[in-house]
């Protein structure tokens, strides 16, 4: 890694990464609000039948339980849209970008591989990322504490909950680096990268809703962000290491192709 790089993406990424993480503290901490103001309410309206169970129970969260409404939170297109603003903006414009920009000629004109290029801005992505998720952790500890729902978290476990979003979230990240590496244009780069999340998380919504789609949950990416579960001490090691499989494989791709790559003349 070059530190001189890192210490530069930092720099040019600070303040919107600030703007993020608040953003996001915000958003958290409003999760266990709604929990203690309506969850009871929820669950009795489901109980009685006028609300159907699948619509409050999306992708294994719900707002019955504060592990429930916390994986809300995690799962919600806020969130969503929030990450991706590091995972999916800045992986795939930090080569592609760069590049139809014309100034990857000047980086690379430096004493420094492309691997170490790679290497900088992969670490850098995953740093951003998990300031990110820290935040999250941290807006939920304090939305818990404002409304007294404290006590129902199991602070042990939050750890572990950090961990899942780093390998969902970098994985992502992953899929946008090895894109940018392999386009010269960052619209093809972002556009990969976007349909990849975005049917992703589709099937996702689609199976969540959907009773007879449930058998396709399994194949989004998303299925595997197991916040309730994880709250409740219930770990899925497979799901983990498929995460964890899926970002090595972008990365290796990258490795792959960012060096061997003929770099044309900027048009």
């Amino acid at each position: 890694m070059n530190l001189v790089l890192f210490g530069h993406l930092w720099r040019s990424q600070r303040t919107k990464l600030v703007i993020v993480c608040v953003a996001m503290l915000a958003w958290s901490s409003f999760l266990p609000v709604i929990y203690k103001s309506f969850g009871s309410q929820m669950k009795a309206l489901v109980d009685s039948g006028i609300i159907p169970k699948q619509l409050t129970n999306f992708g294994g969260a719900d707002v019955f339980s504060l592990p429930g409404a916390i994986a809300v939170g995690y799962i919600h297109p806020i969130a969503i849209i929030l990450t991706s603003i590091f995972a999916i903006g800045f992986s795939a414009s930090a080569i592609a970008g760069e590049r139809q920009r014309g100034t990857l000629e000047v980086l690379l004109a430096r004493p420094i591989s492309r691997r170490r290029v790679y290497v900088t801005l992969l670490a850098a992505t995953l740093f951003f990322i998990g300031l990110i998720l820290l935040a999250a952790i941290l807006g939920t500890l304090l939305g818990s504490a404002i409304v007294g729902v404290g006590g129902e978290l199991v602070v042990e476990r939050l750890p572990l909950l950090w961990i899942n979003g780093m390998l969902l979230w970098g994985s992502i990240a992953a899929i946008g680096l090895a894109a940018s590496v392999s386009f010269d244009r960052l619209t093809p780069a972002l556009g990969v990268t976007l349909a990849i999340v975005v049917v992703s998380y589709f099937v996702y919504v689609l199976a969540s809703l959907w009773p007879d789609a449930k058998g396709l949950e399994p194949y989004s990416i998303f299925h595997y962000l197991a916040s309730r579960d994880i709250l409740n001490g219930i770990v899925d090691a497979a799901g983990l290491l498929l995460l964890a499989a899926v970002g090595a494989i972008a990365i290796v791709m990258a490795l792959v192709v960012f060096p061997r790559r003929d770099l044309a003349a900027p048009s």
